[in-house]
């Protein structure tokens, strides 16, 4: 594979799996009723933990799985589970539980992960990096991640002109539909990640 399209193919493939707009969305839901400056401090937190987090992985991935026995079906199942604890909060809030201070820890869980620095992400970036064969294509990998975690970053940056355009009215109505749609994504890294252990087992 020539360069152009390894670039082509890492850039594109880590931000279609990175979904930066879903993970725009449910920012916007799970941080509606705080201020702008801890929105924005939530944001740079999360993007540049995910940044970290996919660096990390891409640069080691391999070696962490192999050390620790994880799979790739793991972590589908874990961030699974996690996805629904979100759900839940979301479709539950509980604003008089929990300080403006608590509420930043939604930028580890879910926004870094399961969302922006999911297992399929993780799994994308080790496997890109894996392929790259050279510094050159390698850079393009950390490239990928960069550009989707901007375009996340700058999304949740402008999300206060989403709260204004929907109103209280409409961003409730907003969030019990991702909180669905969160719950499906959650029942599909499960399901993914059962099917992938049955496989294997059934294999041997």
């Amino acid at each position: 594979m020539g360069t152009i399209e390894f670039a082509l193919l890492a850039v594109s493939s880590i931000i279609a799996v990175m979904e930066p707009f879903s993970t725009v969305a449910i920012y916007t839901a799970l941080t509606r009723d705080l201020g702008s400056e801890r929105q924005r401090k939530i944001a740079a937190k999360a993007m540049k933990i995910s940044f970290i987090v996919l660096a990390f992985f891409a640069l080691t991935g391999h070696l962490i799985f192999l050390v620790f026995n994880i799979t790739v079906y793991s972590f589908e199942i874990a961030g699974g589970i996690l996805l629904i604890a979100v759900a839940l909060r979301m479709l539950n809030p509980k604003k008089d539980t929990y300080s403006s201070d608590e509420r930043e820890d939604v930028s580890i869980i879910p926004l870094t992960f399961p969302l922006t620095a999911g297992p399929g992400t993780i799994t994308t970036v080790i496997l890109l990096f894996s392929e790259a064969g050279n510094v050159l294509n390698a850079t393009f990998v950390f490239l990928g991640i960069f550009l989707g975690i901007l375009i996340s970053y700058v999304g949740m940056f402008y999300s206060n002109r989403l709260l204004k355009l929907l109103g209280d009215d409409g961003l409730q109505v907003v969030t019990a539909l991702l909180a669905i749609i969160v719950l499906a994504i959650a029942v599909q890294f499960i399901i993914g990640g059962i099917t992938d252990a049955t496989s294997q087992i059934t294999s041997k």
